[in-house]
């Protein structure tokens, strides 16, 4: 069996020193494909430059809403550019961040429902960033029925997790899981597999025992062994489920 790291930006400056050996490693821990979320145009270069130079590597295209100000309509103009040019496996991430700041919070929704417009038009799934904006996030994805994606990251609370289920979205399921205070091991128990695919969103949110320091594709193997410790069901299990669900929702099959 193997498995998918459905987030992870390897292509970030933090990967410059070793990332030859980082996807060895990634391959060693059985990570078949690392799937690449943009975040805007300055990465855009260095993330299909990955997708090029290493075997399993493949590319979304997006504007992070940390990167939304109110000049964004010209991030918009150059994904559709790449999009006209070649094809990805998703819209993303895009999303709400009510976190770090909220001076462009109507320009966040602006470019999120633009971004999903695309992606309806271009018959692609949405990866989603909802940081401090989960209950927001899933007001939008409401109105848009069909719409299909996964809600990055995840780390809310069942009521939030019923929901997104319920839109037919999927949970990105990464490091958090292995944190002792978050409490998604709770919400993981109840919820099952169904809509689970595995994630790193590498460098941030190391799994334990690595927390606190990089976090890398070779780690979603250890997301995968917490959900098997957390459901009950074999390693193996876990792997096919997580994996099928992530080829199903990116069409990589």
């Amino acid at each position: 069996m193997y498995l998918i790291d459905t987030h992870a930006h390897i292509y970030l400056p933090e990967f410059d020193a070793d990332r030859a050996t980082m996807m060895e490693r990634a391959k060693n821990a059985g990570i078949k494909q690392i799937l690449l979320p943009a975040i805007d145009s300055s990465t855009h270069p260095q993330m299909l430059q990955m997708e090029q130079e290493f075997e399993g590597c493949l590319a979304m295209i997006g504007l992070h809403p940390c990167s939304v100000n109110n000049k964004f309509g010209e991030e918009i103009d150059i994904l559709k550019r790449y999009l006209s040019q070649r094809k990805f496996i998703a819209i993303g991430e895009i999303g709400l961040d009510f976190y770090w700041d909220k001076t462009f919070v109507q320009e966040q929704y602006e470019a999120f429902h633009q971004q999903i417009q695309i992606a309806l038009s271009y018959g692609l799934p949405i990866v989603i960033h909802s940081r401090n904006a989960i209950d927001e996030s899933i007001d939008v994805v409401k109105q848009y029925p069909g719409l299909r994606g996964v809600f990055h990251c995840f780390s809310g609370n069942l009521e939030q997790a019923e929901a997104i289920i319920g839109t037919g979205f999927m949970l990105g399921i990464g490091g958090v899981l292995t944190f002792k205070n978050a409490g998604l091991d709770k919400v993981i128990e109840k919820t099952g597999l169904q809509n689970v695919i595995l994630e790193t969103d590498a460098p941030y949110l190391a799994p334990v025992p690595f927390r606190g320091k990089r976090n890398e594709p070779a780690y979603t193997a250890l997301v995968a062994e917490k959900l098997a410790m957390i459901t009950g069901r074999d390693l193996e299990e876990v792997q096919k489920i997580t994996t099928e669900n992530a080829e199903k929702l990116f069409n990589l099959l």
